[in-house]
Protein backbone atom coordinates (compact mmCIF):
# COMPACT_ATOMS: atom_id res chain seq x y z
CA UNK A 1 0.00 0.00 0.00
CA UNK A 2 2.58 2.33 0.93
CA UNK A 3 4.51 1.78 -2.19
CA UNK A 4 1.13 2.45 -4.34
CA UNK A 5 0.57 5.28 -2.63
CA UNK A 6 3.80 7.32 -2.92
CA UNK A 7 4.02 5.66 -6.74
CA UNK A 8 0.52 7.79 -7.46
CA UNK A 9 1.90 10.82 -5.70
CA UNK A 10 4.56 10.89 -7.76
CA UNK A 11 2.91 10.47 -11.43
CA UNK A 12 0.19 12.87 -10.17
CA UNK A 13 3.24 15.20 -9.21
CA UNK A 14 4.87 14.75 -12.53
CA UNK A 15 1.70 15.89 -14.53
CA UNK A 16 1.20 18.94 -12.45
CA UNK A 17 4.81 19.27 -13.26
CA UNK A 18 4.28 19.03 -16.94
CA UNK A 19 1.20 20.51 -17.19
CA UNK A 20 2.78 23.85 -15.81
CA UNK A 21 5.53 23.51 -17.47
CA UNK A 22 3.93 23.48 -20.65
CA UNK A 23 1.75 26.23 -19.26
CA UNK A 24 4.67 27.95 -18.72
CA UNK A 25 5.92 27.47 -22.24
CA UNK A 26 2.70 28.57 -24.06
CA UNK A 27 2.23 32.08 -22.23
CA UNK A 28 3.11 34.45 -24.85
CA UNK A 29 5.78 37.02 -24.11
CA UNK A 30 4.31 40.47 -24.01
CA UNK A 31 5.28 42.41 -27.06
CA UNK A 32 8.04 45.31 -26.66
CA UNK A 33 8.13 49.03 -27.79
CA UNK A 34 11.50 49.09 -29.28
CA UNK A 35 13.34 52.49 -29.48
CA UNK A 36 16.43 53.38 -32.26
CA UNK A 37 18.33 56.78 -31.88
CA UNK A 38 19.05 57.88 -35.17
CA UNK A 39 20.76 60.97 -34.94
CA UNK A 40 22.05 62.88 -32.19
CA UNK A 41 23.92 65.81 -30.87
CA UNK A 42 24.40 67.79 -27.65
CA UNK A 43 23.71 71.70 -27.53
CA UNK A 44 25.14 74.15 -25.12
CA UNK A 45 22.45 76.51 -25.17
CA UNK A 46 19.32 76.94 -26.65
CA UNK A 47 18.54 80.43 -25.30
CA UNK A 48 20.11 82.55 -27.28
CA UNK A 49 17.19 83.15 -29.47
CA UNK A 50 13.40 81.86 -29.57
CA UNK A 51 13.91 78.36 -31.64
CA UNK A 52 11.08 76.79 -33.90
CA UNK A 53 10.43 73.43 -35.01
CA UNK A 54 10.07 72.45 -39.17
CA UNK A 55 10.14 69.71 -41.10
CA UNK A 56 10.47 69.14 -44.46
CA UNK A 57 10.08 66.41 -47.42
CA UNK A 58 12.52 66.99 -50.02
CA UNK A 59 13.07 64.24 -53.38
CA UNK A 60 16.52 64.37 -55.12
CA UNK A 61 16.50 62.82 -58.50
CA UNK A 62 18.88 60.55 -59.08
CA UNK A 63 22.60 61.69 -59.51
CA UNK A 64 21.26 65.24 -58.14
CA UNK A 65 23.36 67.76 -55.80
CA UNK A 66 21.55 69.84 -53.61
CA UNK A 67 24.01 72.42 -51.70
CA UNK A 68 22.60 74.58 -48.38
CA UNK A 69 23.74 76.07 -45.21
CA UNK A 70 20.85 75.54 -42.58
CA UNK A 71 20.06 76.45 -39.20
CA UNK A 72 20.85 72.89 -37.29
CA UNK A 73 18.66 69.74 -38.53
CA UNK A 74 18.92 66.00 -38.61
CA UNK A 75 18.03 63.98 -42.12
CA UNK A 76 16.43 60.97 -42.20
CA UNK A 77 16.64 58.82 -45.26
CA UNK A 78 12.83 57.64 -46.56
CA UNK A 79 13.58 56.05 -49.58
CA UNK A 80 16.76 55.42 -51.78
CA UNK A 81 20.17 56.93 -50.74
CA UNK A 82 21.81 59.83 -49.92
CA UNK A 83 25.80 60.85 -50.43
CA UNK A 84 25.98 63.46 -47.62
CA UNK A 85 29.62 65.87 -47.38
CA UNK A 86 29.92 68.08 -44.29
CA UNK A 87 33.03 69.18 -43.14
CA UNK A 88 35.52 67.38 -45.20
CA UNK A 89 33.42 63.66 -44.44
CA UNK A 90 31.10 61.50 -46.30
CA UNK A 91 28.35 59.54 -44.94
CA UNK A 92 25.78 57.50 -47.40
CA UNK A 93 22.65 57.28 -45.91
CA UNK A 94 20.10 54.37 -46.62
CA UNK A 95 16.91 54.27 -46.05
CA UNK A 96 16.05 54.53 -42.54
CA UNK A 97 19.35 55.76 -41.65
CA UNK A 98 19.77 59.61 -40.47
CA UNK A 99 22.65 61.97 -40.29
CA UNK A 100 22.92 65.35 -37.96
CA UNK A 101 24.13 68.58 -39.62
CA UNK A 102 25.16 71.47 -37.48
CA UNK A 103 23.66 75.13 -38.47
CA UNK A 104 25.89 77.04 -40.47
CA UNK A 105 27.60 74.34 -41.89
CA UNK A 106 27.07 73.67 -45.42
CA UNK A 107 26.41 70.41 -46.26
CA UNK A 108 26.24 68.89 -50.16
CA UNK A 109 23.04 65.71 -50.55
CA UNK A 110 23.80 63.71 -53.71
CA UNK A 111 21.05 61.01 -54.14
CA UNK A 112 22.32 57.85 -55.55
CA UNK A 113 22.62 56.17 -58.68
CA UNK A 114 19.80 53.72 -58.18
CA UNK A 115 16.81 56.14 -58.35
CA UNK A 116 15.77 59.41 -56.51
CA UNK A 117 16.43 60.18 -53.08
CA UNK A 118 13.97 60.82 -50.31
CA UNK A 119 14.21 61.89 -47.13
CA UNK A 120 13.17 64.30 -44.32
CA UNK A 121 14.47 67.37 -42.76
CA UNK A 122 13.74 68.01 -38.91
CA UNK A 123 15.41 71.73 -38.44
CA UNK A 124 15.10 73.32 -35.06
CA UNK A 125 15.69 77.35 -36.35
CA UNK A 126 15.38 80.67 -35.06
CA UNK A 127 12.49 82.97 -36.53
CA UNK A 128 15.15 84.25 -39.08
CA UNK A 129 15.93 80.87 -40.86
CA UNK A 130 12.21 79.79 -40.97
CA UNK A 131 11.98 81.22 -44.39
CA UNK A 132 15.24 79.68 -45.98
CA UNK A 133 15.35 77.39 -48.40
CA UNK A 134 15.77 73.70 -47.12
CA UNK A 135 17.43 73.02 -50.46
CA UNK A 136 18.64 73.75 -53.50
CA UNK A 137 17.74 73.41 -56.70
CA UNK A 138 17.29 70.57 -58.50
CA UNK A 139 16.00 69.33 -55.15
CA UNK A 140 12.22 69.80 -54.62
CA UNK A 141 11.43 70.92 -51.32
CA UNK A 142 7.53 70.84 -49.33
CA UNK A 143 7.24 72.04 -46.07
CA UNK A 144 5.50 69.61 -44.10
CA UNK A 145 5.05 71.87 -41.03
CA UNK A 146 6.24 74.45 -37.91
CA UNK A 147 5.64 75.46 -35.09
CA UNK A 148 3.34 78.69 -34.58
CA UNK A 149 5.01 80.00 -31.45
CA UNK A 150 8.38 79.23 -30.26
CA UNK A 151 9.12 76.34 -28.63
CA UNK A 152 8.07 77.26 -24.92
CA UNK A 153 9.92 76.63 -21.82
CA UNK A 154 13.21 76.14 -22.96
CA UNK A 155 15.95 77.31 -20.05
CA UNK A 156 19.85 77.68 -19.33
CA UNK A 157 21.96 74.92 -19.63
CA UNK A 158 22.74 72.14 -22.45
CA UNK A 159 20.08 69.84 -23.75
CA UNK A 160 20.18 67.03 -26.09
CA UNK A 161 18.89 66.87 -29.42
CA UNK A 162 17.76 63.34 -31.60
CA UNK A 163 15.49 61.92 -33.69
CA UNK A 164 14.06 58.88 -32.31
CA UNK A 165 12.67 55.93 -34.38
CA UNK A 166 9.84 54.45 -32.01
CA UNK A 167 8.04 51.39 -32.92
CA UNK A 168 4.66 50.32 -30.53
CA UNK A 169 3.43 46.65 -31.28
CA UNK A 170 -0.22 46.25 -32.31
CA UNK A 171 -3.06 46.13 -30.44
CA UNK A 172 -1.06 48.21 -28.00
CA UNK A 173 -3.11 49.87 -25.09
CA UNK A 174 -2.83 53.93 -24.59
CA UNK A 175 0.14 54.14 -22.47
CA UNK A 176 0.00 55.88 -19.00
CA UNK A 177 -0.25 59.93 -19.07
CA UNK A 178 3.19 61.69 -19.66
CA UNK A 179 4.77 64.59 -20.83
CA UNK A 180 8.36 66.14 -22.06
CA UNK A 181 10.98 67.95 -20.21
CA UNK A 182 11.43 70.08 -23.24
CA UNK A 183 9.31 69.58 -26.71
CA UNK A 184 9.05 66.96 -29.63
CA UNK A 185 7.57 66.99 -33.11
CA UNK A 186 6.48 63.25 -34.11
CA UNK A 187 6.24 62.01 -37.82
CA UNK A 188 3.95 58.95 -38.16
CA UNK A 189 5.77 56.48 -40.98
CA UNK A 190 3.48 53.43 -40.94
CA UNK A 191 0.31 52.23 -38.97
CA UNK A 192 -1.93 54.19 -37.00
CA UNK A 193 -1.76 55.65 -33.52
CA UNK A 194 -4.38 57.11 -31.17
CA UNK A 195 -2.87 60.04 -29.33
CA UNK A 196 -5.11 61.10 -26.51
CA UNK A 197 -5.21 64.46 -25.13
CA UNK A 198 -7.44 65.91 -22.71
CA UNK A 199 -9.40 63.39 -22.59
CA UNK A 200 -10.21 63.24 -26.18
CA UNK A 201 -8.26 60.75 -28.36
CA UNK A 202 -7.54 61.07 -32.23
CA UNK A 203 -6.26 58.89 -34.62
CA UNK A 204 -3.00 59.99 -36.26
CA UNK A 205 -2.44 58.17 -39.68
CA UNK A 206 1.03 57.69 -41.96
CA UNK A 207 2.17 60.99 -42.48
CA UNK A 208 1.08 63.02 -39.34
CA UNK A 209 2.56 64.94 -37.56
CA UNK A 210 2.05 66.14 -33.98
CA UNK A 211 3.81 68.31 -31.99
CA UNK A 212 4.49 67.70 -28.20
CA UNK A 213 5.44 70.95 -26.29
CA UNK A 214 6.82 71.40 -22.89
CA UNK A 215 3.64 70.34 -20.09
CA UNK A 216 1.26 68.61 -22.22
CA UNK A 217 -0.01 65.66 -20.67
CA UNK A 218 -0.86 63.19 -23.36
CA UNK A 219 -0.98 59.44 -24.15
CA UNK A 220 0.15 57.14 -27.38
CA UNK A 221 -1.53 53.66 -28.32
CA UNK A 222 -1.83 51.69 -30.92
CA UNK A 223 -5.26 50.20 -31.45
CA UNK A 224 -4.05 48.66 -35.05
CA UNK A 225 -3.91 45.13 -36.11
CA UNK A 226 -0.44 46.47 -37.85
CA UNK A 227 2.64 47.54 -35.82
CA UNK A 228 2.83 51.27 -35.13
CA UNK A 229 6.17 53.29 -36.10
CA UNK A 230 6.61 57.10 -36.32
CA UNK A 231 10.07 59.59 -35.67
CA UNK A 232 9.93 62.12 -32.49
CA UNK A 233 12.41 64.85 -33.11
CA UNK A 234 12.97 65.52 -29.63
CA UNK A 235 15.11 68.25 -27.43
CA UNK A 236 15.01 67.95 -23.54
CA UNK A 237 17.21 68.94 -20.96
CA UNK A 238 20.79 67.41 -20.88
CA UNK A 239 20.83 65.20 -17.52
CA UNK A 240 16.76 65.17 -17.29
CA UNK A 241 14.28 62.08 -18.79
CA UNK A 242 12.85 63.06 -22.29
CA UNK A 243 9.43 61.70 -21.03
CA UNK A 244 8.09 62.20 -17.66
CA UNK A 245 5.45 60.44 -16.03
CA UNK A 246 2.05 62.56 -14.86
CA UNK A 247 1.86 66.03 -14.52
CA UNK A 248 4.23 68.72 -14.33
CA UNK A 249 4.70 70.31 -11.07
CA UNK A 250 2.77 73.55 -10.46
CA UNK A 251 5.44 75.80 -10.23
CA UNK A 252 6.43 74.70 -13.71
Amino acid sequence: MRFRTTGILSLSLGAMSLGASAAAQTTPTPPTITRTVVAATKLSTVTDVPLYFKAVSVTLPSGEKSSVSAANSIVYQISGSTEVSLDGETKMLNAGEGLFVAGGKTSVLKAGSGGPSSFLRFFLAPAADLDRPAESAPAAARELYRTAAPIPDLKPGGYDLNLTRVTFPAQMPSNPPHYRSGAALYYIISGTGANTVDGTTTERAPGSLIYEPHALVHQWGNPGSEPLTFLAFNINPEGVAAVLPGTPPKNQ
